[in-house]
């Protein structure tokens, strides 16, 4: 028992010193580990990314910071709840204390979307980032499935709302590139109207021939449609794309209703303000909860597209405008439009010049089952799908009736 005692006391002396020790300490949190980082590189890649990560990639974005007169902070992360709720650029900014601009990246399977703040030294005047950024056409259309492309936009956008030098194009290899449908029969179809004839069964074969002459004499005929619905024309949208513009309203109208809550509370509160913000914030949430959808069905994101758009319109007082309804992506519907003797709607100013030729804008297409067997996909404009089997498109995406707010909180998708 007595030879025990010192050795006790030994093992008690040497946790007591490894305890304490800082290798064993608690991880530092990732703002904590990010701010560290930036003190050797200010570019910093998250570990797990790296082995395969391009190079290509990391010199392109390095390349970029050094044509600003400001320092440029970034950080590249996997996408989590915790990247995705917390605002890391302005926790980013409060740990290095400098003015600068500051992004973080987020990727989740191939797409990359991000955040970014823009500090500037006290004093100095300028355009609002955001503001640059809604009024770069070619924002929305930059490719999501590598960082590079979109960070070195954000970079040039960022040093035209901090001096004002002009955008320069975005390159043609960061642009989405459009995909075209045929509206012919497709392979699957052929395999199955082959499987029928191989049946031999006289009966069925009669009935098959029938269905199948009657389907191609559809196809046959002149389409109603105009000259800008025709086969051969662009596709649908990527799903991941609509989100990409939708995660970006969303983030800028956060950022919105944020300033508006701090003038409300800096200032007498009129009426107006309180309307302003329960509208935006109603509309915000709307937005995030059809965002949440990650099947693939495009109506969902294009919805909270147009949500979180109007949700900044409402917080920034510009007045809430309807969307175009041939085309929730498009600019807001500033034209009422004559679709018909008996039919007005909303219009952007492209959509209204179509339609003041006598046609029908292509619109925002969407894929519609098709074939014989319903195997195939077509692509179609969004207003000939069954609003009972798609109540979101309904009313246009909220362009024939404002509540696409209140059909989002009933559930009513």
């Amino acid at each position: 028992m007595s030879a025990r005692i010192p050795r006790l006391g030994a093992l008690l002396a040497v946790l007591a010193f490894v305890a304490p020790s800082p290798a064993n300490a608690a991880p530092p949190e990732l703002p904590d580990t990010i701010a560290a980082g930036w003190k050797a590189d200010r570019l910093y890649l998250y570990d797990a990314l790296r082995p395969g990560f391009q190079k290509s990639e990391l010199d392109r974005i390095r390349a970029a910071t050094r044509t600003v007169p400001f320092p440029v902070y970034i950080a590249l992360l996997p996408r989590t709840p915790y990247t995705r709720e917390l605002d890391l650029p302005t926790l980013l900014q409060a740990r290095v204390g400098q003015p600068g601009l500051y992004l973080v990246w987020t990727v989740s399977d191939d797409y990359w979307a991000g955040a970014e703040t823009l500090i500037r030294p006290g004093g100095l005047k300028g355009r609002t980032l955001t503001g640059v950024q809604l009024d770069d056409k070619q924002d929305n259309k930059i490719v999501t499935d590598r960082p590079a492309p979109r960070i070195v936009r954000t970079i040039q956008q960022a040093a035209t709302a901090y001096d004002g030098r002009a955008l320069p194009p975005v390159p043609a290899g960061d642009l989405e590139k459009e995909r075209t449908y045929d509206d012919g029969l497709s392979a699957t179809d052929k395999k199955d109207r082959a499987a029928f004839i191989g049946l031999g069964v006289g009966g069925v074969l009669g009935f098959v021939l029938v269905i199948v002459l009657t389907l191609r004499h559809r196809e046959k005929q002149p389409a109603p449609r105009k000259r800008g619905t025709q086969s051969g024309l662009t596709g649908p949208v990527n799903v991941w794309s609509v989100r990409g513009k939708a995660d970006r309203w969303i983030v800028r109208a956060g950022k919105t209703l944020k300033r508006l809550e701090t003038q409300i509370k800096t200032t007498d509160v009129p009426a107006e303000l309180l309307d302003r913000r329960d509208d935006a914030s109603a509309r915000l949430a709307a937005a995030r909860t059809l965002r949440a959808d990650e099947s693939d069905d495009l109506t969902a994101p294009a919805g909270a597209f147009v949500l979180a758009r109007q949700a900044h319109e409402a917080a920034s007082g510009a007045g809430v405008r309807p969307p175009c309804f041939f085309n929730p992506l498009h600019e807001p519907g500033t034209v009422q439009a004559a679709w018909s003797d008996e039919t007005e709607v909303p219009a952007c100013a492209s959509c209204a010049k179509v339609l003041e030729r006598g046609e029908t804008p292509r619109g925002f297409l969407v894929w519609k089952k098709s074939g014989l067997l319903r195997l195939d996909q077509k692509a179609v404009p969004y207003w000939t799908l069954n609003p009972k089997e798609q109540p979101l498109v309904a009313t246009g995406f909220g362009a024939l009736e404002d509540d696409l707010t209140e059909r989002v909180s009933r559930g009513d998708r």
